[in-house]
């Protein structure tokens, strides 16, 4: 079989293929997920790994429904409030003089409950306003680059991954890229999950072979396995309201408001679906701020939707949604199983890279197709200004932007000053020629024709 067209109803290939595919999904999304609560714990406060697992699945459960089954996208933890998490753990004035880490964690989620419920206010403009108007400011020349940046942004991370152990990480890239381009029938269609359990084999060999990482450490760590139970609660703990964390949090909205954008411009293209337009923009901003402040309500991150598993759409084809929402119900499940949640995160860290070497390059790989199919003019000094000055500041701004708002610093990320900077130059330097719905055939390779 040849995996040319792409599969939109997963039950053709049948249950237990279905099921592997959930896995694959869960693999491409776990390594980052479970990242993001293991910095914040290195900055000192205790964002829980069980809890972020269960809330991105929850989140990524709502989020299918605010979208009517629709879009195959996963909610992850988001890497955005980062910056809002290092402020908060050095936090001493006020209140928080002396005050315990977790409850500098309750303040913290209580801001990200508050920035998940700014996506309604857009959501809100959005939908009084129309899409079609609002998507006037989004044209190519702006969507494009900033999809660019956002496979670029994550570039970084996945060669530190990788340099961990090379040869880990180029087994795990190479099989991907093996059975992406010459596997047969399902083999095809699952490169993701094929990477990781034959690259994890190599790790048990090497390991087993007196190899360790660049700096020294074991590849593989089992320790944490036998201190994890088989059972148990994800750990939940209230959010607090305080103005000073607010504005810490809160206004990083406007960074995931942004990505999320972006993201949803990224899977319409993949998967060729107008979801801009049906079921809305309002109506994903709507699950993706909603899912946000559920999780932040009960002591989990943010969440955000995952360029990662954008990646596993591209690579294999498969579109259902179904696939995702599979993928989100074996989150929960972890989350209420420690041990397994352990034995996943066993995973060496060189095959995450190896894995994210494809995946987020193929996120930018979408961004230039974007540009390339709707023939965005670049001899014209207008859109050549707008594409320069976005990738300068998606890729320039490598540690955000700080400023200070009520005394309290605020950070902006890199993806989100490129998506201000584009969207405000293109609606005030004169030329623009871009109406929305005038070429529907490269808004549709887009994906977001009216």
């Amino acid at each position: 079989m040849k995996n040319t067209e792409p599969i939109r109803d997963a039950r053709t290939l049948g249950v237990p293929k279905m099921l592997i595919l959930g896995v694959q999904h869960m693999f491409a999304m776990f390594g980052a997920t479970i990242l993001v609560p293991i910095l914040v714990q290195q900055y000192g406060l205790p964002l829980n790994i069980q809890t972020t697992l269960f809330f991105a699945g929850v989140g990524t459960l709502f989020f299918h429904v605010c979208s009517r089954m629709k879009v195959p996208a996963f909610l992850g933890s988001s890497f955005a409030f980062l910056g809002g998490f290092y402020t908060m753990a050095n936090m001493d004035q006020g209140i928080y003089t002396g005050m315990s880490p977790e409850d500098k964690l309750a303040y913290a989620c209580g801001g990200i409950v508050v920035a998940g419920l700014l996506y309604l206010i857009l959501a809100l403009i959005i939908k009084v306003v129309g899409v079609k108007k609002v998507m006037r400011f989004l044209p190519p020349v702006v969507t494009g680059p900033i999809i660019i940046c956002i496979g670029l942004n994550l570039a970084p991370s996945a060669v530190t991954n990788a340099s961990q152990c090379w040869p880990l990480a180029l087994i795990a890239l190479a099989v991907i890229i093996v059975f992406n381009i010459w596997g047969k029938g399902m083999l095809k269609i699952i490169p993701i999950l094929l990477g990781v359990v034959i690259a994890y084999v190599a790790a048990v060999i090497m390991n087993a072979c007196g190899m360790v990482n660049a700096d020294g450490s074991s590849i593989l760590n089992y320790s944490a396995i036998a201190e994890a139970g088989w059972l148990g609660l994800p750990p939940v703990q209230i959010a607090r309201f305080d103005f000073s964390a607010i504005l810490v949090m809160a206004p990083i909205a406007i960074a995931a408001m942004m990505e999320h954008i972006g993201d949803m411009s990224a899977i319409s293209a993949t998967v060729g679906e107008n979801f801009i337009e049906d079921p809305g923009l309002h109506r994903t901003l709507i699950g993706d701020g909603l899912a946000t402040t559920l999780s932040a309500m009960f002591g989990g991150p943010a969440n955000t939707t995952y360029g990662e598993n954008t990646g596993v759409l591209v690579l294999s084809r498969v579109f259902d949604p179904k696939v995702i929402r599979l993928a989100a119900v074996y989150a929960v499940a972890l989350g209420f199983i420690p041990k397994m949640s352990a034995v996943i995160g066993t995973m060496p860290t060189a095959i995450v890279g190896g894995i994210s070497f494809m995946l987020y390059g193929m996120i930018s790989a979408i961004g230039v197709r974007n540009i390339v199919e709707n023939q965005v003019d670049f001899t014209n000094s207008r859109n050549l200004i707008i594409a320069a000055v976005i990738l300068v500041c998606g890729l320039g701004f490598s540690g955000g932007l700080t400023f200070s708002v009520g005394g309290t610093s605020v950070t902006l990320t890199a993806l989100a000053i490129a998506a201000i900077a584009g969207i405000i130059l293109n609606a005030i330097l004169p030329g623009n020629d871009y109406e929305f719905g005038s070429n529907p055939s490269g808004d549709q390779n887009r994906g977001i024709h009216p």
